[in-house]
């Protein structure tokens, strides 16, 4: 435990924590000793001991609406009100069992619409528990990584450029560290950081120069320090009610489907307002015309809509979960159905990012093969005949090596069981394997020299750097891109000590064409000014070329048929990296991505073609599958490019620097292994980091839209039934087909379950083969309108038909009604058929693809036939049962919905085929 706050009880932990303000004066040994920590971390029992005394490192976020919340909001709705007044109006006149049932109905379709927004709010929060955020942390004296709920006051962590700070920390050592506070204080400028104690106790929060708060962003640089608070006791959680922003909000399209429901309501009210006249002329009591226009309005009017919108929206997202797809905002989900263009990194998302050092090039020329697989230390370096090298050749090799595993962030070890661990970037633990195979063990060669700074690795640079001191004598490490570090390059490790540049080029562009990735290795030796002089401006000495290391990153062997499958969509694939060209290329080719140099820019050619928004940059752009060797800024340009030239784009990055891109583009695709600064611009995570799973993303995508306007064309087309039934009914002077309790009761026992197992609709095959959509295209489309029509007023008609029959033939109101009734529940019983597909016949879906539509069609009728046969229900909805025969002419009669339907597809689709 912490000495100077033993005396607190468990539950006063982030307490104690408040109560010591001052971390930014205390030095070092200070700041170690009051939090009885060390640069080699906390052990587990440590750790387990400080968590159970201050507990998660958790800000209080929005909590999910309690269940009763979410009930007494479903009776906020305008039709909610009228039915009310109607249920007023039943009693005042003494229909006592029409109020009640009016009243039942109302609590029933509260409790169904409280399930749906319970479960799609469940849903919600089960994907934001998804996005966690990590934290490079030191336990046991190795560094891990960790979610940051479990860091503790006295962990030691490491940060980096795309970090999000995890906690209040303490830095003791800074190199160029720039964090963007704006969450925190409101500054848009990012703050450079040191680590030196402050002198002023009262310095305000925002020049604390030499602490990182929770919450803000690592925009450059590295750092280590101690974390001193944890969840409620940090700055931002004694602020976290301003600053937790994951509150529920409506996205685009639900925003627009309750605008749609409110345009539709008006119409059906103006035309509920017109029947009502009529009826009313025609002699039909008030009263039963005011309950009859209450009712149709009510049944007619989609009100539900939004609500399983909604419930559309969060099954998709829960699907996309489960296809490594984690959609950080609901409109995503909307807008995968648009997308025309996927601009995707190479390595981690095309390639698995399994590096592997399979070639070495000593400055001399000659080439050597690298055995061993995966980021483990087993393996040999031998000539490429397969002899061992000389012992001059080995010197060379160690040399090489040595220099690899200084300039070098990562972490690979053996732990106690004797299998391999490792830690960072995976160049970097690839290269330090290579270490181990050459006798360069990285935790020996670092403890024989003294560390003076270094230059770490950033996009724009391509090149990080290391200055240490050995033997009395100041050394440069260097590794990176070949247009970084080679000019820089004065002398070669060689027998002459020439440096001839165009031999290294020409070694770069073989293998590079080969498919590998190749990093050009360089050491130097320099005064302390100069090194000093280096470290301030971040810029190379002279150095001596060493040689080049070949990795190779396996293709991820889906991605080729990903690649195809977007192709067959209408979507177009590009290449956005920052490797040589002739690798780029080489995996381009090998993906059907690229077919020759012709499809390939560099970021150097692209520069020269002017400015961004150039005619000439965007036709260039246009016409290019692969962008080599860019910087951050040009990936947006990029992307605003292609926006520009009418894509609908989505952008794949993981780093910091790619967030303008990400932000900038209609989809950013974060991955799941990329910095927190990416995920947070991203309106999507791949978890797997799989280019695959965007596609799988984008497939999910169209699915939803389609089950969006599946539902949408359910609920419009049978409101529009029921309102052409009354028309054509009151027109042709005949009493009302169907009485108010009963409208109530039909859009209660069929639209209450159909729609929402329609949403579960798990999706059409050809579904992913068709053109995107245009993202202007309005959902409420010349195809739905048409199918709406269609649907409508042939249901509306045939059950006018068979209102007028009964008519005619002499059967009373009451039977007639009955028999009416049980027609429309069968009718849009067998709608929901129609709707599942809008091109497809129905016969053509499996009904094994929505089980759960089947129960709800099944169940709908299954209650209709109960209320025929149960006395109270009888009474209240003027029902009585029906014979077999009758059940079968019904059903029969129903079925003309299936076949009118079935025309309307085969014609639309001889018409789309001419």
């Amino acid at each position: 435990m912490v000495k100077t706050l033993d005396s607190h009880p468990p539950s006063s932990g982030q307490d104690a924590l408040k109560a010591v303000p001052s971390w930014h004066c205390f030095s070092e040994e200070e700041v170690l000793a009051r939090l009885e920590t060390a640069s080699v971390g906390l052990t587990t029992a440590e750790v387990e001991d400080r968590r159970a005394h201050y507990g998660e490192n958790r800000l209080p976020g929005h909590q999910p609406l309690k269940l009763s919340t979410i009930f007494f909001h479903q009776f906020l709705n305008p039709l909610i009100y009228i039915l009310l007044v109607a249920g007023g109006v039943s009693i005042a006149i003494g229909e006592h069992e029409d109020a009640v049932f009016i009243f039942i109905v109302i609590f029933l379709n509260a409790i169904i619409g409280t399930v749906q927004e319970w479960k799609a709010e469940q849903s919600v929060a089960l994907l934001q528990g998804l996005l966690k955020t990590y934290a490079q942390v030191k336990r046991d004296h190795h560094t891990v990584q960790l979610d940051s709920t479990e860091l503790v006051p006295g962990d030691w962590v490491l940060l980096e450029s795309g970090h999000r700070v995890p906690a209040d920390i303490r830095l003791l050592e800074t190199n160029n560290l720039v964090v963007d506070e704006s969450l925190l204080t409101g500054e848009s400028l990012a703050v450079t950081k040191t680590f030196a104690p402050m002198e002023d106790a009262e310095t305000p929060v925002s020049e604390r120069t030499n602490i990182a708060f929770a919450g803000t962003t690592v925009v450059a640089g590295r750092a280590q320090g101690v974390v001193v608070a944890t969840g409620t006791a940090t700055e931002v959680g004694k602020i976290a009610h301003s600053v937790t922003t994951t509150g529920n909000t409506k996205t685009p399209l639900i925003i627009r489907m309750e605008r749609f429901s409110t345009k539709i309501g008006y119409i059906v009210l103006a035309a509920c307002a017109l029947l009502a006249l009529i009826a009313f002329y025609q002699g039909i009591p008030g009263q039963e015309v005011f309950m009859m226009a209450v009712a149709l309005a009510v049944s007619a009017i989609p009100e539900g809509l939004p609500v399983a919108m909604t419930v559309v929206l969060s099954i998709a997202t829960s699907r996309m979960s489960k296809r490594r797809v984690i959609v950080r905002k609901l409109m995503t989900v909307e807008g995968l159905g648009s997308c025309t263009y996927i601009a995707s990194d190479k390595t981690g998302t095309l390639t698995l990012n399994k590096q592997t050092v399979k070639a070495l090039v000593l400055a001399n020329g000659k080439s050597y093969k690298v055995t061993g697989e995966g980021y483990a230390g087993d393996g040999t370096v031998t000539t490429s005949d397969g002899t061992p090298p000389s012992s001059d050749e080995q010197i060379q090799l160690e040399h090489l090596a040595k220099a690899v595993v200084l300039c070098n962030e990562g972490s690979l070890h053996r732990d106690e069981e004797d299998t391999w661990e490792h830690q960072g970037d995976p160049i970097d633990i690839a290269l330090l394997a290579l270490g181990y195979k050459l006798s360069q063990v990285p935790q020996q060669v670092k403890k024989r020299v003294d560390l003076v700074g270094e230059i770490p690795f950033e996009s724009e640079r391509m090149f990080a750097a290391v200055f240490y001191r050995e033997d009395g004598a100041l050394h440069v490490a260097v590794k990176g891109a070949m247009e970084a570090v080679l000019p820089h390059c004065a002398a070669m490790e060689s027998a002459t000590g020439e440096m001839d540049r165009d031999a290294v080029e020409a070694k770069v562009l073989e293998l590079s064409s080969q498919g590998y990735r190749v990093i050009l290795v360089a050491d130097g030796q320099l005064e302390e000014s100069a090194a000093q002089a280096c470290l301030k401006s971040q810029t190379l000495p002279s150095l001596t070329f060493l040689g080049l290391v070949a990795l190779i990153d396996p293709m991820r062997p889906e991605v080729k048929e990903a690649v195809h499958t977007c192709k067959r969509a209408g979507i177009k694939v590009a290449m956005v990296t920052g490797d040589h060209p002739a690798t780029s290329l080489a995996i381009a080719k090998q993906l059907g991505i690229a077919e020759s140099w012709e499809n390939l820019i560099t970021g150097a050619e692209l520069s020269e073609l002017g400015e961004p928004d150039h005619p000439q940059v965007l036709e260039k752009i246009k016409n290019t599958a692969v962008f080599s060797r860019v910087t951050p800024l040009q990936k947006l340009h990029i992307v605003e490019g292609l926006r520009r030239l009418g894509h609908f784009v989505a952008v794949t990055g993981d780093g910091v620097n790619d967030a303008p891109a990400l932000k900038s583009a209609n989809i950013g695709v974060a991955m799941g292994s990329g910095t927190d600064v990416a995920k947070d611009t991203a309106s999507m995570i791949i978890t797997d980091d799989n280019f695959a799973s965007i596609v799988a993303g984008v497939e999910e995508g169209r699915f939803a839209y389609d089950n969006i306007r599946k539902v949408i064309y359910l609920l419009i087309s049978t409101g529009a039934a029921e309102v052409i039934l009354f028309i054509l009914a009151l027109l042709a002077g005949l009493p009302l087909p169907l009485l108010a309790v009963q409208l109530l009761w039909l859009n209660l026992v069929t639209n209450g379950l159909q729609h929402v197992g329609l949403a579960f609709e798990k999706g059409e095959a050809d579904a992913i083969r068709r053109k995107p959509r245009d993202p202007d295209e309005d959902i409420f489309d010349r195809q739905m309108i048409q199918q709406t029509l269609m649907a409508g007023m042939t249901m509306g008609v045939i059950a006018f038909v068979a209102w007028y029959v009964l008519m005619q033939l002499g059967w009373s109101e009451f039977a007639a009604r009955n028999w009416v009734l049980l027609l429309m529940v069968l009718l849009e019983n067998v709608h929901v058929f129609n709707c599942r597909s809008e091109a497809h016949s129905a016969f053509s879906v499996p009904l094994k693809n929505n089980t759960l539509l089947l129960y709800a069609v099944l169940g709908a009728q299954g209650i209709h036939l109960l209320a025929m046969h149960v006395p109270v229900l009888q009474n209240i909805l003027h029902l009585e049962p029906v014979s077999l025969t009758d059940w079968l002419y019904a059903a029969l009669c129903a079925s003309m919905i299936l076949v009118a339907s079935e025309i309307f597809k085969r014609i639309k689709a001889r018409t789309k085929e001419a």
